[in-house]
């Protein structure tokens, strides 16, 4: 077998065995957009290609290096170590960033069993980084009937529903640019109101030029008494559908739309034939109710998913001298941003 890169006349054999919308075509083809170069390589046997994996170089301010990044990827092996080492001294990379996208249920006993696959990485010249993704998500199984999930939900879950249903919120798939706006305007909302960081609205726009006509990309909305009260961009990927992006008005939180929103979003996956639904996130196990995602936590909690715990982020290190400064550099950057995010707008 033999890895080389894609060429573009095998983009769809390319998305038909990555496993995640962040190693699809499309969104490298976003991040160009953002002024991110993008190396994507496949494993071929003969003719036939096996798995893929898509790099996105981050170039570091006021110097001549990059990082590299492989979100949600398949389990590197030694082939594909050897293959992103190249890349990285080809780039000038001082690390490449690796999450893979390798989970099972939560259990006791994960960690045990992860440890033959990050021994592995650990071997090779990885060490722990600094995520970013959480190391946990949850995952509602849309194989089930409608009425067996109705039912899998948590009581006041269940109650929450039903009162929106009530009141006469509507769920609508809008893919309208006024829509869009809408979307952009109570992202900000949220992410002022909760302070934590978002990326800018030129970013959202691009995502959304590429995805959204691609047809993986699409924005659902709760209305009530003519208002947006709530709106949602999800993510249809191989019979996958994705929760990455959502937004809420403080306004009308009586009429529960973002409760309604979960359960829409549930029946949208099973019209588009998904068979998971993935919600992009948890803390995890034994959740801290102290912690400012503890809220968000629970409001997916309450809709009976199963806790996927993955193997983690991994940063596999060219430039070791460098990597120690770039990680004092990138400390200082983040708190920069959690102080931004907390400053009115």
């Amino acid at each position: 077998m033999i890895i080389r890169q894609i060429r573009p006349e095998e983009k769809d054999k390319y998305n038909g065995v990555v496993t995640h919308p962040l190693q699809s075509w499309e969104w490298g083809e976003f991040r160009k957009l953002t002024g991110v170069e993008v190396i994507r390589m496949g494993l071929f046997d003969g003719q036939k290609i096996v798995s893929g994996f898509q790099v996105t170089l981050h170039p570091v301010p006021k110097t001549a290096y990059f990082v590299g990044y492989v979100p949600k990827c398949v389990m590197p092996d030694e082939q594909m170590i050897q293959a992103l080492k190249q890349v990285a001294d080809q780039y000038r990379c001082i690390f490449i960033k690796l999450e893979p996208n390798v989970g099972t249920v939560w259990q006791e006993d994960n960690n045990l069993a992860n440890k033959p696959l990050t021994d592995f990485l650990l071997s090779k010249g990885c060490v722990y980084g600094r995520p970013l993704f959480t190391k946990y998500s949850f995952q509602l199984d849309l194989v089930k009937t409608e009425e067996e999930l109705f039912m899998n939900l948590k009581q006041k879950t269940r109650y929450n529903v039903r009162v929106g249903q009530k009141a006469g919120v509507q769920i609508v798939e809008d893919n309208s640019p006024k829509s869009f706006d809408e979307y952009l305007k109570l992202t900000f909302e949220t992410t002022k109101r909760q302070q934590f960081y978002a990326h800018n609205a030129d970013y959202h726009k691009k995502m959304w030029s590429v995805l959204n006509p691609s047809g993986m990309a699409h924005l659902l909305k709760a209305v009530y008494q003519g208002k947006t009260l709530v709106t949602w961009v999800l993510f249809v990927f191989n019979n996958f559908l994705y929760y990455p992006y959502g937004a809420s008005s403080s306004q009308d939180r009586q009429v529960m739309a973002s409760n309604l929103m979960m359960w829409e979003a549930i029946r949208f996956g099973k019209s588009k034939n998904c068979q998971k639904f993935d919600l992009w996130g948890s803390l995890g196990p034994n959740a801290d109710p102290k912690d400012p995602w503890y809220g968000f936590h629970k409001f997916k909690e309450g809709y009976n998913p199963a806790l996927i715990e993955f193997v983690g982020t991994f940063d596999l290190v060219i430039n070791p001298t460098a990597y120690k400064l770039y990680n004092i550099a990138d400390n200082l950057r983040w708190k920069a941003l959690k102080l931004k995010a907390m400053l009115p707008l």
